[in-house]
């Protein structure tokens, strides 16, 4: 598929970046609530500082605009329509999952808040974030950029108010990763990272840094650490997953007990030294298999990785081991569901079939991440009263039913495999 070429499907509503934070209300569908009115004719200006970059006409994707500089938001969306049901999935920059599924009866709402992060590639002391071109895939779904991005998604979206407000206070959890961590900007790919937001209510907010086909030592060469560093506060998080790419290190003595786990060490004193809090997570494993069961591929980066957090204390999520527990219930065959396979012709352009047992689409991102979160209330349990009740607890070797599971896709589909196997 030609990476130019996208597959437009939803409504997204995009919030663009200015110089001064403070409370924006607007108003939707002739809403008398207070905020600022917005109608299909309400196009973005920078003098006014918001409005439609594409007016809505209900046959492609519509984009609001609202000018927002870089850091934490609480958004509160209040979800309905006065005629009619709704039925509306929030994602947001990099098809983040915000909200998941609100549905409203007509002439009923219902509100949701959440807490986003929007970032610059710019560094406080000087010089900028390395962006990858696959980061800057579509204009309007960039998560470097000047835009805080909305994607209203679903069968029949509604929302009748939007109101975003800075939020200083709110605790940021840094990713730290690669193509299996990463925001991935297109449709059929997706990681737990872009998922683990959608586990969370007000009050804390995922910063993914994360990118493709990065080592721990190429994070920080593209300067990623640095500027996480920059803006971390005392409190934070930085939760690290490398060793995919890692693992292909050929350089004269690295290796999982040498280099990998010297840089982990490193992360740990650097995010230490911010006052935050690191959080070793194990890779998860690729789709591997023998006889009837996963092979592991990542077993010593792994234990490296569980050799560290017992050196130096820090929390452990062991996301390889509950993989394995997710692949073997599914089983060799059922298994190709959580990953990016797919026969032609599944997405526009999309002329051969996908075979990629290594990434995964929005399926198995949101189990691995569903594995995070219960790595979370097992290791990290101050951060366990953030998370949503919701989704109940969750055993990996009794997963959600791939064949139940629906999160709408998202605008833009392409596929061209991100870097990193």
């Amino acid at each position: 598929m030609d990476k130019k070429k996208f597959c437009c499907l939803p409504i997204v509503c995009c919030l663009l970046a200015s110089a001064h934070a403070q409370d924006l209300k607007y108003s939707f569908q002739g809403s008398t609530a207070p905020g600022t009115a917005v109608t299909p004719q309400s196009l973005y200006n920078a003098t006014a500082g918001f409005g439609w970059l594409t007016p809505p006409d209900g046959l492609k994707p519509s984009i609001f605009a609202v000018d927002v500089p870089e850091g934490n938001y609480d958004v509160t969306i209040t979800f309905g329509d006065p005629n009619s049901a709704t039925d509306t999935t929030v994602k947001a920059e990099s098809r983040r999952l915000m909200i998941e599924k609100v549905d409203t009866l007509p002439g009923k709402t219902e509100t949701r808040t959440f807490t986003i992060n929007e970032r610059r590639p710019e560094i406080s002391t000087g010089g900028a974030v390395a962006i990858d071109s696959r980061e800057k895939g579509p204009p309007v779904v960039q998560d470097w950029d000047t835009h805080l991005s909305f994607e209203f998604n679903g069968s029949h979206p509604g929302v009748q108010t939007l109101e975003v407000k800075p939020d200083t206070t709110a605790v940021t959890i840094f990713l730290a990763g690669d193509s299996t961590v990463t925001d991935q900007t297109f449709e059929p790919w997706c990681t737990w990272g872009q998922m683990l937001p959608r586990f969370f209510g007000p009050g804390v907010a995922i910063a993914d840094y994360a990118q493709s086909g990065l080592t721990a030592t190429t994070f920080e060469h593209q300067r990623r650490l640095e500027k996480l560093l920059s803006v971390m506060k005392k409190g934070d998080y930085l939760f690290i997953q490398f060793g995919h790419n890692d693992q292909k290190d050929k350089s004269p003595g690295a290796g999982p007990y040498t280099t990998y786990k010297a840089n982990l060490k490193h992360y740990v004193e650097a995010v230490r030294a911010k006052g935050g809090i690191p959080v070793i997570v194990t890779p998860m494993e690729r789709r591997r298999w023998l006889n009837g069961q996963p092979q592991p591929t990542l077993a010593d980066f792994a234990a490296a990785g569980r050799q560290v957090a017992s050196e130096e204390g820090t929390p452990l999520i062991d996301l390889n081991a509950m993989s394995l527990k997710f692949y073997t219930a599914l089983g060799p065959d059922k298994s190709t569901k959580a990953f990016v396979h797919y026969p032609a012709n599944t997405y526009p352009g999309q002329v051969k079939a996908l075979k990629d047992d290594t990434h995964h689409n929005n399926y198995g991102g949101y189990e691995l991440a569903r594995c995070v979160v219960e790595g979370i209330k097992a290791g990290v349990p101050a951060l366990a009263p953030y998370l949503t009740k919701d989704p109940g607890p969750f055993d990996p070797s009794k997963p959600d039913s791939p064949d139940t599971f629906n999160i709408p896709a998202s605008p833009f589909a392409i596929a061209q495999k991100p870097a990193g196997s």
